[in-house]
């Protein structure tokens, strides 16, 4: 493919892998305390070692490595703790640079990523042999987006080479969206975080692919499908995945908190005993302790709410209360994304 097709330390590691190839994991032996600034040559020379770096995007921080460079890709999954059946988004900065690990763009995808990039926007396009199995899973299809942090596309700028970049916490936790975030999660696995400030969308890209003409919605997210749906027509949801994903972040258990997260209605939320942290949408609830309680957006604008989701889920997980009871918000536009993560942080009912 060109890009005609678009118009416009590891040293210190030990590997262990299973009898699969997919499951191989870095054992870290070295201790390291991350560092937080905003300089770019700095992540630039972690990158180019084949070491990871945590990076703001629009959505959330991502966990960054070379996603051509296996060692450091294994890195992400051992420091994640990741399943290696989960495949990962390679970013790049680019509509060009694009083209050089993907085989094919359909005509829908090209519209969306003409329009749509630089975004919270991920398309799953077939990829190109330069892109390692590890990254995809083994499956023939990479997923890949442009993301909107002007600071991260500076520096993916002066790379070479794509990242790969999930979020950057332990696997099936909060995502985070501040640089505090990492650090009290993964300060002590990489040597620098790359500090671009809060995240504006706050929850992780919108997943869209492409099967037999019809166009997929992998895993809603950052971008209302009502945006794609009005350039290019109706789209399908896929189902969540217990086991087999075929995209990045479709397992059913993600996003949780270590309190139990239990999910209501409005008006079927009740006050619980003085143990009990409280998420909701628009308005506190009468005779609980503010404290406890954290609105998503006083406002009612679900924008703001998919802002906050993530920041006040992990303040409230960090209260003295057994459990959180979190209260589902209209199921409209972004409404869908929110409840989407908050469905599958939630304990079963």
């Amino acid at each position: 493919m060109h890009s005609g097709l678009f118009k416009n330390n590891l040293n210190a590691n030990t590997r262990i892998c299973s009898a699969s190839p997919y499951f191989c994991v870095l054992k870290q032996q070295n201790n390291i305390l991350a560092v937080t600034g905003s300089d770019l040559s700095v992540a630039k020379e972690f990158l180019i070692k084949g070491e990871l770096v945590a990076i703001p995007t629009e959505t959330v921080y991502g966990l960054a490595g070379n996603a051509l460079n296996e060692k450091a890709v294994l890195s992400i999954f051992e420091v994640k703790n990741r399943p290696a059946f989960d495949p990962l988004i390679i970013h790049t900065d680019s509509l060009k640079k694009v083209a050089i690990y993907v085989s094919d763009v359909p005509e829908k995808a090209r519209i969306l990523a003409e329009k749509l990039w630089p975004g919270p926007l991920t398309l799953l396009l077939p990829k190109k042999d330069i892109v390692p199995d590890l990254v995809t899973s083994g499956l023939d299809t990479v997923a890949v987006r442009i993301p909107d942090h002007a600071l991260t596309r500076e520096l993916l700028a002066q790379l070479s080479f794509p990242l790969a970049a999930p979020s950057a916490n332990p696997f099936g936790y909060i995502s985070p969206t501040k640089p505090a975030h990492v650090e009290q999660q993964l300060g002590d696995r990489i040597p620098y975080i790359l500090d671009g400030g809060e995240c504006e969308v706050g929850i992780e890209s919108t997943i869209v692919g492409f099967e037999n003409d019809e166009t997929i919605v992998y895993r809603l997210g950052g971008l209302d499908i009502n945006e794609i749906e009005s350039l290019i027509g109706p789209v399908a949801l896929m189902p969540h995945s217990t086991s087999d994903p075929k995209a990045p972040g479709m397992l059913k258990s993600h996003y949780a908190p270590r309190k139990p997260l239990h999910l209501y209605r409005r008006d079927a939320i009740t006050p619980g005993d003085a143990g009990t942290g409280y998420l909701l949408f628009d308005r506190y609830l009468d005779g609980v302790d503010r404290r406890y309680q954290r609105l998503l957006s006083p406002g009612h604008d679900l924008k703001e709410a998919a802002h906050n989701l993530f920041a006040y889920l992990r303040e409230l997980d960090g209260l003295p209360v057994s459990e959180i009871k979190a209260e589902l918000v209209p199921a409209s536009g972004l409404g869908l994304a929110i409840n989407d993560r908050l469905q599958r942080a939630s304990v079963p009912a």
